[in-house]
């Protein structure tokens, strides 16, 4: 069996996805129905691909054009799921210990699960966006255990190819 829910869209044509969206949003009004079907039922590669065919195509940026024909909470989607997904991660990680509390789910949802070559990319974002440095910051916002678990999943060094024993994985569910 395969892991996971999220699969790439099959059969994928950036191009095609480019002119619809071009059309969905050209003229008076905007077929929300349209972008929301195509951008939901794309993996986030597929979406980066559609948005580099929409500059070729149109010379145009999608995530301005979906800024300008949208609003509110349906523009955030979408603009959200036009981001790379390091980028994502990144922006929810500097929300998730912004202000007063830490959001524990969103740091370790995320660091926990990404590769090591991904860990990489969303520290090397973090400090260029925010202009800091994200084991700092999430020294500042966390403690014991807690902190030092996500301490060593920034330092990146986990084996990637690490295979999963499913054995063990259902000995530890049961204990």
């Amino acid at each position: 069996y395969t892991r996971g829910t999220v699969t790439a869209f099959s059969p994928f044509d950036a191009r095609a996805d480019a002119e619809a969206l071009r059309k969905a949003m050209k003229g008076m009004g905007t077929d929300e129905e349209t972008i929301l079907k195509i951008l939901t039922s794309r993996i986030n590669t597929q979406r980066q691909e559609i948005a580099s065919a929409f500059k070729t195509l149109f010379g145009r940026d999608l995530v301005d054009d979906l800024k300008s024909e949208l609003t509110g909470k349906f523009e955030t989607l979408m603009v959200s799921l036009m981001r790379p997904s390091y980028i994502f991660d990144a922006h929810a990680l500097k929300h998730a210990i912004k202000g007063a509390g830490t959001n524990e789910k969103v740091l370790t949802e995320i660091l926990a699960s990404r590769t090591p070559a991904e860990v990489r990319n969303i520290k090397q974002v973090y400090q260029q966006e925010y202009e800091a440095n994200l084991e700092d910051k999430i020294i500042g916002e966390t403690s014991g255990h807690f902190q030092r678990l996500l301490v060593v999943l920034l330092q990146a060094n986990r084996d990637p190819d690490g295979g999963v024993d499913d054995a063990l994985v259902e000995q530890d569910a049961q204990v």
